[in-house]
């Protein structure tokens, strides 16, 4: 039986992944690899036991990978899906962008609308039928959906609710003379997000072994329909933000307001100004929650037939007790970002060119005090890093592998609006104090980036402090039982390893790595803030206008900008996952 077993295993590799028994590898196992199996050597079966469970254990194996084998088609299936979603959602937000094209907003929210509706059908269908049968949910993700990003997920999700009340309360003075449509996609994306946010609390972990192809294919829906939703938000938003300057003169006008800005259609009643100047303050809100859903849907559709292995899932405590100056230096950071923020945007509606000047000076001085600092710290984080010990994950995780995809991917928005401005400002001479510092602001950007993203990555990729300390514990352990003459030297290194790596009294490493990675969190989040909210450098500076012209520069930034917002946020989530495990 066993030797069936073996060769139906054998042949099985040969046919699916090309392999034989002797290409395989061993690597070199670690600590914890060690401990864990020296503590399997205490309990090792008897001969006729390991002969059945080996056996069983090959069977097994095998029926896994034809199981797969036949899994195939629902990813490309999924795929397919998703993809074409995801360019006709982006032909139709791009061509109702504006009112010179037959392509009208009411069409995009019909559009979304459908998708809505058919993504929380799915949604309804999972947790009512799917996750319900016996054996289909029988492996959780413990990677998946942490607290904290769930806890995100629904602050985000509350305040784009607020976002759609707003909305509903602004459309309905406008029933008499638009679509009604207005208001039907804000009560149903209020709805949309009760059930997503429902769903993907109690089920991101799932790891589905049932209804595989029709969950892959619900799980593509659910995430190009959030891409959806966050493009055709972000380019409502872009369109309310950017400005076509009058070069002659300093006083700047909007291209185009989004939603009855200059139409004739006049409100039913006189709150519309108001709850219109509001939910565009939320739509920073609702852009991340729709990438946080994304991400969250996307790690659900990777775990789809995942089979997880069985291991004790360690705890980690948040302590804020662990750190000081890196907390107040950010706090600092963030008030002292936010008061020149508020300049910024009220000195900017003044006709008068000089407080304008001021008003940039004011905030190119602050961003470069803030990336400059952010520098410096990271690289004492990394400089950390080399003289750290711990050894890297090789555990297989889609959530960090996904953390990193999009944490460079996201940055490749700052870095192509930093590059042009880089380009646009030397070859104009970059004359003036203002060109200068917005230079200036566009190397250390780029700096910047690049020191976050080595330490963000190498941190996400280290074991965890508490998990190291119990895997060195537990082979000093068997060390001791198996070598007795090796006590002395041993029991030296141990109690010095007590010593600076006890959890309640952290090493100097860990203590600055904790310090590194609040002060970055925090002045991520400034980061995040000032643009999210408004503030728009690359128009109110007329340099990179008047090198690329309006047209192609208002393309960059538009496109590189939602993209740097997001590595913002992301970068926090980023941090936050970092500073657990320091």
């Amino acid at each position: 039986m066993k030797t069936v077993a073996q060769e139906m295993l054998r042949t099985c590799n040969q046919l699916f992944y090309g392999k034989t028994s002797e290409d395989v590898v061993a690597a070199r196992p670690s600590n914890i690899e060690m401990a864990a199996q020296m503590d399997n050597i205490q309990h090792l079966p008897s001969p006729s036991q390991t002969f059945n469970v080996e056996a069983g254990e090959s069977i097994r194996h095998v029926e896994a990978v034809v199981e797969r084998a036949h899994h195939g088609g629902g990813w490309l299936l999924s795929g397919i899906v998703c993809v074409n979603i995801l360019i006709l959602g982006c032909a139709l937000v791009s061509g109702s962008a504006f009112n010179s094209v037959a392509i009208t907003a009411v069409h995009r929210q019909i559009f979304l609308i459908i998708l809505l509706l058919l993504t929380m059908l799915w949604m309804l269908f999972y947790t009512a039928v799917t996750s319900r049968k016996d054996q289909a949910v029988l492996f959780k993700d413990s990677h998946a959906g942490p607290v904290w990003l769930r806890g995100g997920l629904l602050l985000f999700g509350l305040l784009s609710l607020i976002m759609d009340i707003f909305k509903i309360a602004t459309y309905v003075g406008y029933l008499h003379c638009d679509s009604a449509v207005t208001v039907a996609f804000p009560v149903v994306q209020a709805v949309f997000l009760f059930v997503q946010t429902y769903f993907l609390w109690f089920h991101a972990k799932d790891c589905v072994q049932l209804h595989t192809n029709f969950t892959r294919c619900g799980l593509a829906l659910t995430l190009s329909t959030n891409l959806v939703v966050w493009m055709a938000a972000v380019t409502e938003e872009s369109v309310h933000q950017t400005e076509i300057p009058d070069l002659n003169v300093s006083v700047s006008h909007k291209m185009y307001r989004a939603s009855y800005g200059d139409r004739k259609c006049e409100c039913s009643h006189l709150a519309c100004d108001t709850f219109k100047d509001a939910f565009y303050y939320l739509y920073p809100f609702n852009i991340e929650y729709s990438l946080f859903a994304s991400a969250v849907a996307y790690v659900m559709w990777k775990n789809v037939g995942r089979l997880v292995e069985d291991r004790s899932h360690h705890s980690i405590k948040f302590r804020p007790k662990d750190v000081c100056s890196g907390p107040v230096m950010g706090i600092l950071l963030v008030v002292a970002g936010l008061v020149t923020f508020i300049v910024y945007k009220v000195d900017l509606l003044t006709e008068d060119e000089k407080n304008r000047n001021e008003a940039l000076l004011i905030h190119f001085i602050m961003n470069i005090v803030i990336v400059s600092l952010m520098s410096v710290s990271t690289v004492i984080g990394c400089v950390v890093y080399r003289l750290d010990n711990r050894e890297h994950v090789s555990e297989k995780n889609p959530t960090r592998s996904l953390d990193v995809r999009l944490l460079l991917g996201a940055s490749m928005g700052q870095f192509i609006i930093s590059y042009f401005t880089i380009v646009a400002a030397v070859a104009t001479g970059a004359g003036g104090y203002l060109n200068a510092l917005n230079l200036s602001w566009a190397v250390l950007t780029v700096l910047q980036l690049g020191l976050q993203n080595y330490f963000i990555i190498e941190g996400l990729h280290r074991e965890p402090f508490h998990v190291m300390q119990e895997a060195a514990l537990h082979t000093n352990a068997h060390a001791f039982r198996e070598h007795p003459e090796t006590n002395v030297v041993l029991g030296s290194r141990r109690s010095k390893y007590f010593v600076t790596s006890s959890p309640d009294k952290p090493s100097w490493k860990r203590r600055v790595l904790k310090e590194v990675c609040a002060f970055l969190l925090l002045a991520n989040i400034i980061l995040w803030i000032m643009p999210a909210f408004g503030a728009r450098p690359q128009f109110d500076h007329p340099i990179e206008i008047k090198f690329y012209k309006f047209t192609m520069w208002a393309a960059i930034v538009n496109i590189g900008l939602p993209f740097g917002i997001f590595y913002r946020m992301h970068s926090v989530a980023s941090l936050f996952e970092v500073y657990l495990i320091s």
